[in-house]
C-alpha cells in the first residue's frame, strides 16, 4: 500500500479537498465519484459524506491501495 503524508494548516480540510491535494485524483467530481462508490475508508470507515471533515491524525484509505495521513503543518 503506498502512503502519503499529507500536513495542512487549517483546523481540518474536507475529504474530497484531500484527495485532490494529496495528488491521489485529479477533480473534486472524481473525489465524489470515489465517495459514492464506497472507496474512501476514514479510520477504518466507509465515507458516504462528500464533505467529511478530516483533521490531524486522521487517515484516509482509497481503493485499499493508498494511504493519507493528516498532519499538522
Amino acid at each position: 500500500m503506498e502512503k502519503i503524508t499529507v500536513g495542512i494548516t487549517t483546523e481540518f480540510i474536507t475529504i474530497s479537498n484531500l484527495l485532490k491535494y494529496a495528488g491521489v485524483l485529479e477533480t473534486g467530481g472524481q473525489a465524489h465519484e470515489a465517495i459514492e462508490a464506497e472507496a474512501v475508508k476514514l479510520n477504518g470507515v466507509t465515507v458516504t459524506e462528500k464533505r467529511k471533515k478530516v483533521f490531524p491524525q486522521d487517515v484516509v484509505v482509497l481503493d485499499g491501495q493508498i494511504e493519507i495521513t493528516v498532519i499538522t503543518e
